[in-house]
């Protein structure tokens, strides 16, 4: 039977004009992931995505294992980044098993995808040490041109999935609050919430600005403070 999740195998393949946004997105997480662990040797990572975020990662922890329920992104990530020798695991989230306890473990905007948000995190904080950090991405709801476009008539509420969220598979959006409320009710601790991109405008709007580097990494590091008015959300978490 095909593997369901070999549908959205499009949304990675770097086509979208959304991926202007990922590209932001996923080249400042990393950054603060790698900034907040630098303690850590062991990674796991839970999806792979566009891959940038695994290339990176790969290249700053001494074992890094990537679990990837798809054949098709599996195949995608090796044709992109031939080079990149990280671990994967062919599973389904639900599926992984391990006697293995990281120092981290990274839930990169997958839980947006998944059926049951609360049972992965319960699950995976069992595969985590006792010092660990968990660290958390999700879109938000509530970012800033969301927010706008309520206000302007162009979107009907602040969580309504696009065709693209449809797309990518994404089921749900997150606020600052519902996220709060997911992980604490985990039994995970929560040490930390970012913003990652404060995003004003709609992304042809962004892209027909051509905007330099600079004015980018500026709405990267004013949007740290500014959660509830990002892009994403970033969390840091442990036991």
């Amino acid at each position: 039977m095909k593997n369901k999740l070999d549908s959205h195998i499009t949304a990675y393949q770097r086509k979208n004009i959304y991926d202007f946004d990922i590209e932001i997105l996923l080249d400042w997480y990393p950054k603060r992931v790698i900034e907040n662990s630098k303690f850590a040797s062991s990674f796991l990572e839970l999806g792979l995505g566009h891959g940038f975020t695994t290339n990176i990662f790969s290249e700053n922890y001494t074992r890094h294992i990537v679990i990837e329920g798809s054949p098709a992104i599996i195949g995608n990530f090796k044709e992109r980044f031939p080079s990149c020798n990280t671990q994967i695991i062919e599973s389904f989230f639900e599926d992984f098993q391990t006697a293995e306890k990281f120092d981290v473990i990274m839930m990169g905007f997958i839980l947006e995808h998944v059926d049951d948000p609360l049972k992965i995190i319960k699950r995976f904080k069992k595969f985590l040490s006792s010092s660990g950090k968990i660290f958390i991405t999700v879109p938000n709801a509530e970012v800033l041109n969301r927010r706008i476009g309520v206000a302007a008539g162009l979107l009907n509420n602040i969580e309504e999935l696009s065709e693209n969220d449809i797309l990518v598979g994404h089921k749900r959006y997150y606020t600052v609050e519902s996220l709060t409320d997911l992980i604490v009710k985990s039994g995970l601790k929560i040490k930390k919430t970012e913003g990652i991109y404060l995003k004003p405008l709609t992304t042809s709007q962004m892209i027909s600005l051509s905007l330099d580097h600079k004015i980018i990494n500026a709405l990267c590091e004013i949007g740290v403070n500014y959660p509830e008015l990002s892009c994403g959300i970033f969390v840091e978490a442990s036991l």
